[in-house]
C-alpha cells in the first residue's frame, strides 16, 4: 500500500511519526515544513516540502493546491494520513478526488470541538479518529481512538 502522510511541524509531526508502527511497512512518503527538525528526522525518507505558514495565507494556500496536485498525480497513494493542521486540507480534498483512502486523526488537544481543519475535510474523509466522547457524540462519522495509557 502506497500511504502518503501529510502534516505541519511541531506535535502534528510528533504524533504522525507516533504512528510509525501503522505506516512503517508500507511505501510512505511525506508532506510536511522544512524546518531543522523535520530535514534532521527524515533524512532518509520521501520529502515533498509543503509551503508556510498556511493560516490566513491565501498565496501558501495555493501554493500547497498545487503542490496536493503534483504530489497526489504522482504519488498516487492509496491512503491519504493525516494529523493536521492546514497543510492537510488541500492534500485530503485532492487525494479524495484521485479517489485515494483519507483519514484524519485529531489532535489529543481538541476536547470540545474539531478543528478548523477537521471541519474543512470531513466531506472528504473516510475516517476521521478523535481522542474524546464528546467529540465523537456530536459528529457520527467520527471514530473513538482509545488510549492505552
Amino acid at each position: 500500500m502506497k500511504v502518503l502522510l501529510v502534516c505541519s511541524t511541531g506535535g502534528h509531526f510528533k504524533a504522525l511519526r507516533q504512528l510509525h508502527p501503522f505506516w512503517k511497512n508500507h511505501d510512505y512518503c511525506w508532506v510536511t515544513f522544512r524546518t531543522a527538525p523535520t530535514e534532521a528526522a527524515l533524512k532518509e525518507d520521501r520529502v515533498y516540502w509543503a509551503w508556510s505558514p498556511t493560516n490566513r495565507n491565501l498565496p501558501n494556500l495555493i501554493r500547497n493546491f498545487l503542490l496536493a496536485w503534483k504530489v497526489v498525480a504522482r504519488e498516487r497513494p492509496d491512503l491519504v494520513l493525516s494529523t493536521g493542521a492546514g497543510v492537510a486540507v488541500p492534500f485530503l480534498i485532492l487525494a479524495k478526488v484521485f479517489g485515494s483512502q483519507t483519514v484524519f486523526v485529531e489532535s489529543i488537544t481538541r476536547v470540545e470541538q474539531l478543528s478548523l481543519s477537521a471541519r474543512l475535510v470531513l466531506p472528504f474523509l473516510d475516517a476521521l479518529y478523535v481522542h474524546w466522547r464528546q467529540l465523537q457524540t456530536n459528529h457520527p462519522k467520527v471514530e473513538l481512538i482509545v488510549s492505552q495509557l
